[in-house]
């Protein structure tokens, strides 16, 4: 890999070469190993987003209204990005990955380095808390791009980390252990979801712009909806996808909920100090 070029790119020029360059590989995973659970929880979700294909004709709760309105504002071919957005963003919400100290931003800007140079990479979405990046969106392009949209999503969640690690190492802190940050990419109304581990030890090849020894294996995993060949572009919107993607989300959540919870203890703990 000695030949592959290794230069300070933004995360939104990524591509499949970063990956080679880094010793970077990305592989599918079977819901019970990426969730680790063998059975999807129920989505949390009104009766009536689960079981209407169209929005009904009648008065409607807002989060029930908002969710028809979002997912077809979404889903048009000529959809501004921005509108992809406004849907993940409204999906975390009603499903609260913004409960407790957390909170969604939209379209964050995230420094880290490359090659001896600082680079920028940009999350679409993403949750954080208090402290740290929990979770990275990013929009995907339509169902007939040939780009790869996973390089940028992994370039984000390797400069959160990063940002993580800085202010923690500013303020005196240790470093953080090898961490599990959590992705998604959007294809219009359909999430594929990714667990990204990455390291101190990742963060100084992409400074030194030197091939690491430990591979990084990325897990992603695709909603096991009945017909995968279509989902890209059905998404959201057939009523039986639609009720496996949110239990995704659902079970998604729980690792959100464990990385801020471990990322409050850790602080709350390297503040205090080991007991004597």
């Amino acid at each position: 890999m000695a030949t592959l070029v290794r230069s300070a790119k933004s995360g939104s020029s990524w591509t499949k070469n970063e990956l080679l360059a880094f010793n970077i590989s990305v592989v599918p995973a079977t819901v019970s190993a990426f969730f680790g659970r063998t059975e999807l929880p129920p989505a949390p979700v009104s009766p009536t987003i689960l079981n209407n294909l169209v929005m009904p004709d009648e008065h409607l709760p807002k989060s029930d209204r908002q969710f028809f309105q979002y997912l077809k504002v979404a889903e048009k071919a000529t959809s501004e990005e921005s509108a992809v957005d406004d849907f993940a963003a409204f999906i975390l919400r009603m499903l609260d990955y913004d409960d407790e100290d957390r909170l969604i931003r939209l379209r964050k800007v995230i420094s880290f380095y490359m090659a001896g140079k600082r680079v920028d990479a940009k999350a679409d979405v993403c949750v954080m808390n208090d402290s740290d990046y929990l979770l990275l969106v990013h929009e995907g392009k339509c169902s007939e791009s040939t780009e790869d949209p996973e390089p940028q999503l992994i370039a984000e969640a390797i400069a959160a980390f990063y940002q993580n690690n800085f202010r923690r190492t500013r303020a005196g802190l240790p470093a953080l252990p090898p961490t599990l940050m959590l992705g998604i990419i959007m294809v219009g109304t359909a999430p594929i979801f990714y667990r990204i581990p990455v390291s101190t030890k990742l963060l100084d090849a992409l400074v030194t712009a030197t091939f690491p020894e430990d591979e990084t294996i990325v897990l992603k995993c695709v909603p096991p909806v009945c017909d995968v060949e279509s989902y890209f572009s059905d998404g959201m919107r057939p009523l039986d996808n639609r009720r496996i993607v949110l239990q995704c989300f659902e079970a998604f959540k729980a690792s959100i909920v464990c990385l801020s919870s471990c990322s409050n203890r850790y602080v709350n703990a390297a503040q205090i100090g080991p007991q004597a």
